[in-house]
């Protein structure tokens, strides 16, 4: 167990997540992003599985077959895809992907790009958060609209960087002015 280790990194992460956050004029989202990971449902897991260099979450998956403290924090956390995710009326009843407001994408790119920076440390480029998508698309269970829209935001952080990203982010998707 390693509770400071996991601590810090779970800090780190948060406190790239706001800067991100207020680049992108999202102050209360900055603020409160990831708070759920302090709690004793998620903090005791990833410290029990911390390794330092990748999510503690998939040590957990590997041991467990499952991770308690990703599933308690997805159904909490709206800038998680996997939150929005429904039941389809019909015979069916299969489960889908629902549009996620733009607001939580725009954190959501935070996020990736914090988690990004945290675990690649000196060799993140500002396409890291573009080729990890890349990697999982297949497996996402993602809305059509939300999947569009989050590939433009990876695609502009990739080919023209952090400060267009944002500022389109502020302006275009969120309507705020600075």
């Amino acid at each position: 167990m390693n509770a400071i280790g996991h601590f810090k990194t779970i800090t780190k992460h948060k406190l790239l997540v706001m800067k991100y956050c207020f680049k992108a004029g999202l102050y209360w989202r900055g603020l409160c992003h990831d708070l759920s990971k302090y709690t004793p449902s998620e903090f005791i897991p990833g410290a029990r599985y911390y390794q330092g260099d990748r999510s503690p979450n998939n040590a957990e998956r590997e041991d467990k077959g499952y991770s308690s403290a990703w599933l308690h924090h997805k159904g909490r956390n709206k800038h998680h895809l996997e939150y929005w995710t429904d039941y389809a009326l019909g015979p069916e009843k299969k489960i889908v992907p629902v549009e996620m407001p733009p607001v939580y994408v725009a954190e959501m790119l935070c996020d990736r790009i914090a988690a990004c920076r945290v675990y690649q440390g000196s060799a993140y480029t500002d396409a890291s958060a573009y080729e990890y998508f890349m990697r999982s698309k297949e497996r996402a269970v993602i809305h059509p609209a939300t999947k569009e829209l989050l590939m433009k935001l990876l695609v502009m952080l990739k080919d023209d960087g952090e400060d267009a990203v944002f500022a389109y982010v502020r302006r275009e998707l969120l309507g705020k002015r600075r």
